[in-house]
């Protein structure tokens, strides 16, 4: 449970998201990283390139300091780190459980509000696009790949994404071998309570 909670961290070190645009144009691809609490890339011009291809079909660009949730996404990270280990000092089984669903709902909530921002900005474009496309919308794959006019657009899991979900197996895994102790010694404490009357009664009748 310590490690499971110790684990969303990582958020703050590692990007949980990247998108990769390919083009005949950017051959190696153009790579957007995505943190909990910020946005960028591989180099210091990626968003800056994302925002000039953008820019030409009517995108919006991307500013993290429009967008909220990188900044009260954090809070509720370090909360659930709190909580988490709260819930491993305690070492009761329950709240091994109740922090493993609410990560799961957490992580649903974050991947539902992911993918509005994803449709925004491929939807809602600006009518003064240098490149208009009747019908088309611009917006990158949730997950998987997608083709995009001439660009393969890639959307995956990062570093701290695939730890985070490692995180929630380790607290249910907490939470089974917790289960699996406290029947165990249930068991034993039965067996000597039994033991315990036996011999009583063998010293009655003696």
């Amino acid at each position: 449970m310590i490690l499971a909670a110790l684990g969303l961290l990582t958020l703050f070190l590692f990007p949980m998201w990247r998108i990769t645009l390919i083009a005949p144009q950017y051959p190696d691809g153009v790579t957007m990283h995505i943190w909990i609490n910020k946005i960028g890339g591989e180099t210091a011009s990626t968003i800056q390139n994302i925002n000039i291809l953008n820019h030409y079909v009517g995108m919006k660009y991307i500013d993290q300091e429009s967008i909220p949730e990188l900044k009260y996404f954090p809070y509720i990270v370090i909360g659930m780190v709190v909580f988490g280990l709260i819930a491993a000092a305690t070492n009761k089984k329950g709240l091994f459980l109740i922090w493993g669903i609410v990560m799961v709902l957490l992580a649903i909530a974050g991947i539902y509000d992911f993918y509005l921002w994803e449709y925004d900005y491929g939807h809602n474009l600006s009518d003064t696009a240098p490149i208009k496309v009747p019908g088309a919308s611009f917006q990158p794959p949730l997950i998987g790949s997608k083709l995009i006019l001439n660009f393969t657009a890639k959307s995956y899991p990062h570093i701290s994404g695939y730890i985070a979900g490692l995180s929630i197996l380790l607290a249910f895994s907490a939470w089974w071998l917790k289960s699996k102790f406290n029947k165990k010694h249930e068991k034993i404490a039965a067996t000597d309570s039994i033991g315990d009357g036996n011999a009583r009664r063998l010293s009655t009748v003696a």
